[in-house]
């Protein structure tokens, strides 16, 4: 027989199937109806709540039981709002407010794990959806379990005798002081564990809707004809995206797309110049390198671009230079380079442009007008699965002639073979094509950019720099190089505690102290959580800094 407090064979989540949602309507009617005569009694024993389109249901069911339930909406007007005029007299400013109801667990489960339960739930979904203040009817049989958790009372009672309720409030500050104290948030995992409700990584990012569906579909022949139609489809719509004449999709990273760029590169001849301002900069040095190419480097600091001046003035003194290559937006440091700018100066030497356009295709406007040669891959801002590289490239692209490329690096073997020389997962060119179909990339951009704004204006705000220069941040990349006292490592995992994924793990990172918040693929608006949680973190670590060693000196 199973223990009626068992947490393992519990589940909590927001309500989805048919079956949860006859069961709310008859949990709804013995709680309101029969124990709280809130409601008049019917036939059915069934009661539907006014609001119940508008609803998000949590719920805590075992197997097909259903144990407890709340329900959460924004929309006005709430329930309350017809019990109490002018509510907005009563509470502090909010920007985005919702309402709390319908609190009702089965009597056998009371005082037990199932409210806890649904109370973190509610906690999870009020974070991602960025409210900063709730409002709820509190029945007054329950008044100091409402005022333990954070809430506070406003206005007079409403309801009728035998079903009064006081209207009360929560603010975001109240909800995250109960929460950093209360012992049922607690965490027991390891350190750096916890569960993520925001990824704000340059990778692995958050997927567009559709994309995990169509990955998962049943796999096709790479030589079946409808797949290279749709192959050829997805061909054009990425060219579209980002003006280019044609685009090459093999199976690899980035880091393959890289490399093909660098035996492309080969085939010119000549002497090229690799441009460098941060980690990844740095890495195409390496692939030049590693190819065996006839090269210089230029280098700027980190956080700085590109001074063009400067940069035309080498062009013209070494006359012959036949290609440039450069990072488009430097990861590691939020830089986006000039790519007009750089453009407008390769064109007028004659020299082929190449990018590595990785983390900008996506997250910010690109133009590949004029690139002989750019980098990028499905797993960044496009916001599908990693696993696909991608090269797009000019009319001009050289053919290795006398097969002196290895044949996957041989981009002229593709043109001959229709763009599919190879076998290619068809789940991962459907689930590329689902991330280009689903998304608005306009709307996007223009999130991103607001989003950064505020971002780095509470960052600044907290007394820390944002490293790349105003005016030539990256709209997507912020990194925050920190003080020697603040360890980005765990700065990075409290952060994970807390359940926001920010980039800090890398090497480069790691090693120059420093973090990144990335605003890549279908991301979620950043809300006050997540600066609330990186300054309570920060002190955290200050103040562990300042405790005294127990350590005994031998």
């Amino acid at each position: 027989m199973k223990n009626e407090d068992d947490v393992e064979t519990l589940v909590f989540k927001t309500a989805s199937e048919p079956w949860e949602f006859e069961a709310i309507h008859t949990l709804n009617y013995r709680t309101f109806v029969e124990e709280i005569p809130q409601h008049a009694r019917n036939e059915s024993h069934s009661l539907v709540d006014k609001f119940h389109d508008q609803n998000t249901y949590v719920i805590c069911v075992r197997g097909c039981e259903l144990l407890g339930m709340i329900a959460i909406h924004d929309k006005r007007p709430f329930s309350l709002d017809y019990k109490l005029q002018n509510i907005e007299s009563y509470l502090p400013d909010f920007e985005s407010i919702f309402e709390i109801r319908l609190l009702a667990v089965e009597n056998k489960y009371r005082n037990t794990t199932v409210f806890t339960g649904m109370l973190k739930k509610i906690f999870e979904l009020a974070l991602e959806r960025g409210y900063d203040l709730g409002i709820v009817s509190g029945t007054t049989r329950q008044i100091r379990l409402y005022q333990h958790i954070g809430l506070k009372p406003f206005g007079p009672l409403v309801g009728k005798e035998g079903a009064l309720y006081q209207p009360m409030y929560i603010t975001f500050d109240h909800a995250m002081t109960f929460k950093r104290h209360s012992h049922i948030f607690k965490d027991k995992r390891p350190a750096g564990t916890g569960r993520a409700v925001f990824n704000y990584l340059p990778g692995p990012v958050p997927v567009v809707d559709g994309v995990m569906e169509a990955y998962l579909s049943k796999p096709d022949s790479h030589r079946e004809h409808q797949f290279v139609s749709d192959f050829n489809h997805l061909q054009k719509a990425l060219c579209k995206r980002v003006n280019a004449e044609k685009v090459y999709i093999l199976m690899g990273s980035g880091t393959l797309a890289n490399d093909i760029i660098s035996a492309q590169l080969s085939l010119l001849g000549g002497k090229g110049l690799v441009l460098i301002n941060g980690e990844f900069g740095r890495r195409l040095e390496d692939h030049a390198a590693r190819a065996e190419l006839n090269y210089e480097a230029y280098s700027v600091a980190d956080g700085q671009t590109f001074d063009m001046e400067e940069l035309t003035e080498i062009i013209q003194t070494t006359s012959d230079y036949r290609w440039l290559w450069v990072v488009q937006c430097e990861t590691s440091t939020g830089v986006l380079n000039d790519v007009p700018a750089l453009r407008d100066v390769c064109r007028q030497r004659n020299i082929k442009l190449c990018l590595d356009s990785i983390s900008a295709i996506g997250s910010c406007h690109v133009d590949l007008d004029g690139v002989y040669l750019a980098a990028a891959s499905s797993g960044k801002g496009i916001g599908s699965l990693p696993g696909l590289a991608l090269i797009f490239g000019d009319r001009q692209v050289v053919s290795s002639g006398r097969r002196q490329l290895p044949r996957y690096f041989d981009l002229s073997y593709y043109d001959q073979k229709n763009g599919i020389p190879h076998t290619v997962s068809s789940n991962a060119i459907h689930a590329l094509s689902a991330a280009l179909s689903n998304s608005n990339w306009g709307r996007r951009f223009v999130n991103i950019q607001q989003w950064s704004e505020e971002l780095r204006e509470s960052i600044e705000g907290l007394g820390f720099a944002v490293l790349a220069r105003k005016s030539c941040r990256a709209p997507h990349i912020t990194t925050i190089t920190l003080p020697e006292e603040i360890s980005s490592l765990e700065l990075g995992r409290k952060m994970a505690d807390a359940g926001f994924l920010i980039s800090y793990r890398s090497e480069h990172l790691l090693r120059k102290n420093r973090i990144q918040i990335c605003f890549m693929g279908e991301c979620q608006r950043p809300t006050h959580a997540l600066v609330y949680h990186l300054q309570q973190a920060i002190q955290t670590i200050k103040k562990e800094n300042k405790k005294p060693s127990t350590e005994v000196e031998a």
